[in-house]
């Protein structure tokens, strides 16, 4: 897969991009990261980027030109089946669904924001995936875009070390993880279970789908009603 990020701050993306998970996954062949920086596709002494609104307002706005060449460029190298995505506030929200899907197409762009946002033609002319990381605004779609990344990158075989590792993820099977323990036994007096230290996988594997059911009934109940409504679903199938 390869995964192209265009943002005003590079670095900040490649710094992030340089670090465990997603550093051994572009190490071991499983993914290209290519980071674009708009204002190499900016014209004028300048290179600006932005500008005030029309109509007057605060701040400022990414202007269409410089965003849509650099978009265009970049999906030259992509496959036809490659998402190019806008991260905003006003998209739908990222989930580990999401996620799943785009984990099996072939690449990925993703457009970074700042300042008020883009200039509306941006949309009009490129017509992208708008993705919003959740209700919440930030000073730009750096943080979002590397969230989107790392959910990505951490499905594709050969990314984690082990290949069951994101399976048991939060999400992944319609409801919350369940907990975890690892050593020492006690720890100021709270003990591990007993059943985890018993050897019965069979009956480590219920002790851990009730727990998870138990936590994601008490933490998201929204989430328990959808799961509960597609089991629901699927027996009746």
């Amino acid at each position: 897969m390869k995964i192209s990020i265009l943002t005003l701050f590079p670095e900040v993306v490649e710094s992030y991009l340089s670090a465990s998970i997603l550093d051994l996954a572009a190490r071991r062949n499983v993914v290209e990261f290519e980071v674009i920086n708009f204002r190499d596709f900016a014209e004028g002494k300048h290179r600006d980027v932005d500008d005030r609104p029309f109509g007057g307002g605060p701040g400022m706005l990414l202007m269409p030109g410089p965003i849509v060449r650099a978009v265009e460029r970049v999906q030259e190298g992509h496959g036809p089946d490659t998402p190019t995505v806008l991260l905003t506030p006003q998209g739908r929200r990222f989930d580990q669904g999401v996620a799943e899907q785009w984990s099996q197409r072939s690449g990925l762009i993703l457009i970074c924001g700042r300042y008020e946002g883009f200039d509306e033609r941006i949309r009009d002319v490129l017509q992208p995936i708008e993705v919003s990381a959740g209700d919440y605004v930030l000073a730009g779609g750096e943080i979002p875009a590397l969230a989107v990344t790392e959910a990505v990158v951490r499905l594709l075989p050969g990314a984690l070390g082990h290949e069951d590792s994101a399976r048991d993820d939060s999400f992944a099977q319609g409801i919350l993880e369940g907990p975890q323990y690892t050593r020492p036994r006690e720890f100021r007096g709270h003990a591990v279970p007993d059943v985890l230290l018993s050897g019965n996988h069979a009956d480590i594997a219920a002790w851990r789908r009730q727990q998870a059911e138990q936590r994601t009934q008490h933490r998201r109940a929204d989430l328990w009603t959808r799961h509960q409504n597609q089991s629901a679903s699927d027996a009746e199938e």
